[in-house]
């Protein structure tokens, strides 16, 4: 979808701050919603597509105006109401007002190191050879979409080439909506700079994106 986490090519933002020796949490509550969100994940309850696409459909004030872990524990809260593990008045008051509904599975303390080795991989065996090869030129679609997408608004209806062939894995289009994995091929695909970006920008700018193949036609 088109929402306030879509920036690229955005401006009057200013410029991004980089910090030097960044710590990976800035304040206790950081850790705890992003251990939150981890535990929450491994219940099984929904999808890493469906968190994605949770917090991109926060209004785009409350997006814009909060901060990285912010946005994650928004976005839970959001998944936590909608799949029936909470109320919106139980999240308010911060306490249980209607017996809990049963999860799928409990990551339990002593499994998180394990189980965060583990990872979750999202490629799959290929059903059908690739539509396309290295060296190919491609063309992304003109897409809208109101659903969850992982082609950002300034890459669509822009040409570019066939790069790597990352393999098959889960399309995220889908697989956010309870519509099932439905894997596909998965590319980068390099592109020119002036062709994202226009005349006027770098012409020595070049960018290379993972796209998946129903993003793609054949230039």
């Amino acid at each position: 979808m088109n929402g306030a986490q879509d920036l690229g090519g955005q401006m009057g933002f200013g410029p991004i701050e980089m910090e030097q020796d960044e710590p990976n949490f800035h304040a206790k509550w950081e850790e705890r919603a992003f251990a939150i969100t981890l535990a929450m994940g491994a219940t099984g309850s929904w999808t890493l597509d469906a968190s994605r696409y949770a917090r991109e459909t926060l209004p785009p004030a409350d997006y814009l105006s909060s901060s990285y872990y912010e946005i994650w524990t928004k976005g839970l809260e959001k998944l936590l109401v909608t799949n029936g593990l909470a109320t919106d008045e139980e999240l308010t008051q911060a306490r249980v007002l209607v017996p809990p509904k049963s999860v799928k599975r409990v990551l339990k303390a002593k499994e998180v190191e394990s189980v965060l080795a583990k990872g979750a991989p999202v490629d799959r065996a290929s059903q059908q050879p690739a539509r396309f090869r290295v060296g190919d030129r491609v063309h992304t679609k003109r897409m809208h979409p109101v659903t969850h997408t992982r082609l950002p608004r300034y890459a669509r209806d822009v040409a570019g080439r066939i790069e790597v062939i990352h393999g098959v894995h889960v399309f995220p289009d889908s697989n956010a909506h309870g519509k099932g994995e439905q894997p596909c091929w998965l590319y980068g695909v390099a592109f020119n700079g002036t062709d994202i970006w226009g005349p006027d920008s770098d012409p020595d700018l070049s960018l290379r994106l993972d796209l998946w193949e129903p993003y793609l036609d054949l230039a």
